[in-house]
């Protein structure tokens, strides 16, 4: 028997169920937060959050995409051309992220539209006291794992805002039961040899991930490796076609086949056939020079279903390697304690 059939053993070490959270984040999208209707004009987007919190509005940005230009900041300051025809998202699921907080002081100044997502915190009581429009988070025990929460209020706050029609809403909700029959194939009782998300983990333990994706992709990419930060507490790298093939791509060629990484190709037919065939040759020209990469093809006709199978698989992938790497998915101790430290500075 496999070791990841084991249920005692991931009853005992995924102590707050982080592989139930996984199995049932297709409820998230069929979540309502009801953003209240906007009339005034807006000229771009900023979206300000750190770690898992910017997870929506990269998502978003694949999928459907934005008709004004979209920044994301993770960072204390904000862009100088933040004024009174910019949309502002301040988004943080502790509502205590001090680089957040501090952007959000800075688009105040500047008479930004603002827009509030938190399940609490400062966030919330900067939000009651100016009357910003404020948005709850469903309590989530760690806020990559509320990515979908994040899209979802995302596609409404665009929507509300005259940026995005309905039918964007409309079709998140549609792919709720879709999204469902995908992450069945990924539960801990589906055993290893009819589970592509166990065999992968088995074949990834002990090893840094590094996972290409096009850049149509490169949110889902970008997922994959906070997940295996965050959950199996392993160092993961990611980057994205065609930009890999004008430097990374020459850093390989050096590297003896032996180093300790492991290479996830994640591919899509959905992607511009020069990017297709582009995976398909470095693979062949680095040959022997790095391991061969591991092909997630990513499934679905549509590149919202494709995003939504590639992070449910990444998803359950890295909480599989936490699994063998003996830990418990959910806690991440040491960046509590940095945030302590900073604060008492």
């Amino acid at each position: 028997m496999s070791v990841l059939d084991d249920l005692k053993m991931i009853h005992d070490r995924d102590k707050q169920d982080a592989l139930g959270v996984a199995e049932k984040q297709w409820q998230q999208l069929e979540h309502r937060f009801n953003v209240p209707k906007q009339t005034n004009q807006i000229t771009e987007v900023v979206y300000a959050g750190m770690g898992g919190s910017p997870l929506g509005a990269e998502l978003y940005k694949t999928w459907p995409g934005a008709n004004v230009p979209f920044e994301i900041v993770r960072d204390y300051s904000i862009p100088s051309y933040v004024g009174p025809s910019t949309l502002f998202i301040a988004a943080s699921y502790s509502g205590n992220t001090e680089e957040t907080v501090s952007a959000l002081h800075a688009a105040l100044a500047k008479k930004a539209q603002i827009v509030v997502m938190s399940s609490g915190g400062e966030l919330e009581k900067i939000a009651k006291e100016q009357s910003l429009i404020y948005l709850q988070l469903p309590v989530i025990t760690q806020p990559r794992y509320g990515a979908l929460y994040l899209l979802k209020a995302q596609a409404e706050i665009m929507e509300a805002f005259g940026l995005a029609g309905p039918e964007i809403v409309a079709e998140l909700e549609k792919e709720a039961e879709v999204l469902k029959e995908v992450t069945a194939q990924f539960r801990p009782d589906v055993k290893t040899q009819d589970n592509p998300a166990k065999t992968m983990a088995l074949e990834l333990a002990g090893s840094s991930p590094v996972i290409y994706a096009s850049r149509q992709f490169r949110s889902v990419a970008y997922k994959w490796k906070i997940s295996f930060n965050e959950n199996a507490k392993n160092v993961a790298w990611w980057n994205e076609y065609p930009e890999f093939n004008h430097n990374e791509f020459l850093g390989w060629t050096s590297h003896p086949i032996d180093k300790p990484y492991k290479i996830i190709d994640l591919r899509s037919s959905l992607d511009h056939p020069q990017v297709i065939k582009r995976f398909e040759v470095s693979d062949r020209m680095l040959s022997g020079k790095r391991p061969a990469a591991r092909v997630v093809q990513l499934q679905g006709q549509t590149v919202l279903r494709q995003m939504l199978y590639g992070m449910a698989y990444g998803d359950f992938v890295s909480l599989y390697v936490a699994l063998l790497n003996g830990l418990d998915p959910s806690p991440v101790d040491i960046i509590t304690k940095l945030k302590a430290a900073l604060k008492d500075g």
